[in-house]
């Protein structure tokens, strides 16, 4: 079978999970490649997402790693056996991969939560906002790496899962152009704050409590509570989190977040009176 040259986050995500159970059932990778029949370099290919695996292999090393959770393994089958060649695979060499790993990610997501502390959430942003964002960069981006990042944002928000946004005051303050932008910026949250399908609170400055909960961060719901997936930003990228013991702390961080923030009614009404003062 011919390796993957560059496996997406999701395929990655597979093997990860798949060695995970090996792990905890005690068996080496020669082991388990035994009882599959071949041999221990491809069970590596397939624990590292250079290559894929078949639902029939899926399910005999799951039976062999004595894994008894039917939705779980069920939700690896679906990852293994999805075929979906996104829009985001336009940007396949145009754009660093953990863009498309990002889109790809939120595609396949059961819901998100966000917490946005500078910015306006990238999933709520307008284009002359995304563009500003983006200008900002250093090193400089070039005018086509600007436009494919700023195309890129705005196709990402045309997905259609649950969203739950945490927005600080200073985020929804923080011009990053003009009294213009940041106008039409708080008009377009308002503006999707009105779907169905969108929650915004928002943490303003004076409200107690705070201080413990506070970090960016995405959270993604994933098929099954263990394929859940929390993204942070770094200086050289998206970073994808799935630790058990993550998952549950950043849980528990969102929690705190959303218990501390304005109910989704009184975060409008603070965001009307925001827009006034500009």
């Amino acid at each position: 079978m011919v390796l993957r040259r560059e496996p997406t986050a999701r395929q990655v995500r597979l093997g990860v999970e798949l060695r995970k159970l090996r792990e905890a059932a005690g068996l080496t990778a020669r082991e388990a490649a035994a009882l599959l029949g071949t041999g221990r370099v491809q069970i590596s290919h397939i624990e590292s997402g250079l290559t894929g695996v078949s639902e029939e292999r899926l399910r005999r090393l799951a039976s062999h790693y004595a894994c008894t959770d039917e939705k779980f393994i069920d939700a690896l089958v679906a990852k293994a056996t999805d075929r979906t060649r996104g829009w985001w695979e336009e940007y396949r060499g145009l754009l660093p991969t953990p863009f498309l790993d990002l889109a790809e990610l939120e595609y396949h997501a059961t819901f998100l939560h966000e917490v946005a502390i500078l910015y306006v959430p990238g999933l709520l942003q307008t284009e002359d906002y995304a563009r500003a964002v983006f200008s900002s960069r250093i090193p400089e981006l070039t005018h086509e790496e600007l436009e494919l990042r700023v195309c890129h944002r705005l196709r990402r928000q045309q997905v259609t899962r649950p969203y739950e946004f945490v927005i600080h005051e200073s985020a929804l303050r923080f011009r990053v152009s003009d009294r213009t932008a940041s106008q039409a910026q708080l008009a377009k949250v308002l503006e999707l704050s009105d779907a169905d399908n969108i929650t915004v609170r928002v943490i303003p400055f004076d409200l107690d409590g705070f201080a413990t909960a506070s970090s960016t961060m995405t959270y993604v719901g994933g098929p099954h509570l263990r394929l859940d997936t929390v993204v942070r930003d770094a200086p050289h990228g998206s970073v994808f989190l799935d630790s058990e013991a993550q998952l549950n702390a950043y849980r528990t961080r969102f929690r705190k977040v959303e218990a501390v923030s304005l109910d989704p009614e009184r975060s409008r009404d603070f965001i009307h009176e925001l827009a006034k003062e500009l």
